[in-house]
């Protein structure tokens, strides 16, 4: 017998529900997000029943305390949840919170006063230019199928040539490169669109692929299809990528995202301006695309040690 477990009140999950509804309407958060913040307060709501013996409803949100918080935090870090998880965790309660005292039925100071974890310093790793364009190329492609391996070489040159984030290219439609000339309009993170440059190599990729496929490309539908028909899935392109990386003797960082880094890299050692780099990638902030600088400055040392004579 299956038992269903409630984890709040009706009246707490009502808010809930209307809450994430304002993130996917009027913020037009991403999938993945609204998803991430769904699952971050499903697991607070299962805590607090615990915590409190019983399931949680506005009043008892009301009377938080940070305490209690904090100790739902302790609890995600034991299950082995790392900084970054911990401060999305926090970051999705507090926008919850805040949609509850907009309508004054909580005071979220509380949650305002929780230092968020200390995130890790990560800088991306992007592959060097004679990796990156190894692993675009359609004679590199690992697929005995001609038309999968052109559908493959086209997603991994759009993001490489033009900075696409992997579910920005899956995304992507026939009619997007229909008469469009040299440049592309993709719909980013919280459904924000943005122009960048379609160079002719990405052009001729793509229009080999479209020459290739054996399905029907409806204009308004996926341009890119998995082997039966339907809509590619990532998972796919993230395992032609790990094939890769055995056969070119690539190290592990270079994912498909690893392409998206290499990109900005690349743009930013040969000259670009750190502002149109930015729009390029879709970022709300620069400090977001300044961590690209650092990226380059590391390599400028590696290189600096390697050939210098008083290195």
């Amino acid at each position: 017998m299956n038992v269903l477990l409630v984890i709040a009140a009706p009246d707490l999950m009502k808010e809930r529900q209307q809450w994430l509804e304002s993130l996917a309407g009027e913020r037009r958060l991403a999938d993945n997000t609204l998803e991430a913040y769904e699952r971050d307060t499903r697991q607070f709501l299962a805590f607090l029943t615990a915590h409190l013996g019983a399931p949680p409803g506005v009043n008892d949100i009301a009377e938080l305390r940070p305490a209690d918080l904090r100790a739902f935090l302790a609890a995600r870090r034991r299950e082995g949840s790392g900084a970054r998880s911990l401060g999305r965790h926090l970051a999705g309660l507090r926008s919850f919170l805040r949609h509850m005292e907009r309508k004054g039925l909580v005071n979220a100071a509380g949650a305002g006063a929780i230092r968020s974890p200390k995130q890790p310093k990560s800088l991306p790793k992007p592959l060097t230019g004679n990796q990156a364009i190894s692993v675009v190329q359609a004679d590199s492609q690992l697929s005995d199928e001609p038309w999968i391996a052109a559908r493959n070489a086209a997603v991994l040159t759009l993001l490489y040539g033009c900075g696409l984030r992997i579910s920005e290219a899956l995304d992507l439609t026939p009619k997007a490169f229909d008469g469009k000339g040299n440049t592309l309009r993709v719909t980013g993170k919280g459904r924000k669109t943005r122009i960048v440059p379609l160079l002719p190599v990405v052009n001729e990729t793509v229009e080999s692929y479209v020459r290739l496929c054996p399905y029907h490309l409806d204009p308004d539908g996926p341009l890119f299809r998995g082997a039966r028909g339907g809509r590619l899935q990532p998972a796919i392109i993230q395992r032609e990528m790990q094939r890769l990386r055995s056969a070119l003797g690539l190290p592990n960082s270079a994912t498909p995202h690893a392409l998206r880094h290499s990109f900005a890299t690349h743009l930013l050692s040969g000259g670009g301006d750190l502002r149109t780099i930015q729009e390029l990638l879709g970022h709300a902030s620069l400090s977001t695309t300044q961590v690209y600088t650092a990226v380059d400055a590391a390599r400028l040392l590696d290189v600096y040690e390697k050939a210098h004579p008083r290195a």
